[in-house]
């Protein structure tokens, strides 16, 4: 998400960035941005270079989005989310922050009926809802008390080239095309009935930009996102179909039924309206002409190796994932 946007503001802007590249590829840095590898979790490094760069507006998009992880990495969470959120935050309001752009999530919503809708009251369900939940909260009561301006935008599922396929955590589109490529099967937690609705990242970075510089936005939240939902089964139909273009599917690829991951919300989709109104949002692709520009882009990329912790999940449980514990994405 943040090469696309930084793609996107680089003819206009003088775009610096930054990224610890644990999960991010030199291949998608901008050259004509001015990038550099940081860990926002060091605190001093991070406020020397907010210091040195004096930023006026800021696209903060750094997390640790493994929401079904986060019961097993809370501090990890924790850390990635809203701690790097602070420690480039603050630095940034002393040295004249205009206006910061936080991407949050849907996972505010927690359990709540969907279509989520900006009104409803949030009530996460899980560690990486909570620590979303901190962010926008501390940005609201930073915001009235130093006085930069903000926008809130809660983005759906978004997938597309240059996405860390080799995430064994997160990203079920990612997962599955790699297993595909990787010649495994690939798992779906619980019947595979549970809905979500998937946003392919040129639907989605035009209005991250317009949330930034069109003042109607300001003091917003934004979900943006299609508010056409799906369930995992098809979506898993659908990606077998396009990715074998025709062809049989091999029986032992078809995908194996596990226990739901623990608070795991069953539906999540939103409603749209209020991006429309503020943003012009629209959805210009449909969820299988997405599917089949990412499988010819992974295609193209090749199988990768799947990228676990090195110091293995923080907490275990018996209900602790064997796709985790045992490696089998």
């Amino acid at each position: 998400m943040g090469g696309h946007l930084v793609d996107a503001l680089v003819d206009e802007y003088d775009v610096y960035g930054v990224d610890d590249m644990s999960g991010g590829f030199w291949r998608n840095v901008n050259p004509r941005s001015h990038f550099t590898q940081l860990d926002l979790r060091q605190k001093e490094a991070t406020q020397q270079y907010v210091a040195s760069v004096r930023p006026e507006y800021v696209f903060h998009l750094a997390a640790d989005a493994t929401e079904g992880r986060s019961q097993f990495t809370p501090v990890t969470c924790t850390e990635r989310n809203l701690m790097t959120f602070l420690h480039t935050l603050v630095p940034a309001i002393r040295h004249g922050l205009r206006k910061i752009v936080v991407t949050s999530s849907m996972s505010v919503y927690g359990a709540q009926k969907p279509p989520f809708d900006e009104n409803m009251p949030p009530q996460p369900e899980d560690v990486y809802g909570v620590s979303k939940t901190a962010m926008e909260q501390v940005t609201r009561i930073l915001s009235d008390v130093h006085g930069f301006a903000y926008t809130i935008v809660r983005p759906h599922n978004v997938y597309g080239p240059r996405q860390n396929i080799a995430d064994p955590y997160r990203n079920v589109i990612g997962i599955f095309i790699n297993s595909l490529l990787n010649n495994k099967t690939f798992y779906v937690y619980g019947d595979g009935e549970q809905c979500r609705a998937f946003t392919y990242i040129d639907d989605f970075t035009p209005y991250m930009v317009r949330a930034c510089f069109d003042e109607r936005c300001n003091g917003e939240v934004i979900n943006i996102g299609p508010c056409q939902e799906v369930t995992i089964n098809h979506l898993a139909q659908l990606l077998m179909s396009i990715f074998y273009a025709g062809q049989a599917i091999p029986e032992h690829l078809r995908p194996v039924y596990l226990p739901s991951r623990p608070k795991e919300v069953r539906d999540a989709f939103c409603t749209d309206s209020k991006a429309r109104s503020l943003l012009g949002y629209h959805t210009t692709l449909t969820l299988e002409e997405g599917i089949r520009r990412m499988v010819a882009w992974a295609k193209e990329l090749g199988p990768q190796k799947p990228r676990y912790m090195e110091d293995g999940l923080e907490l275990t449980s018996a209900d602790t994932p064997a796709t985790w514990t045992q490696k089998l994405i």
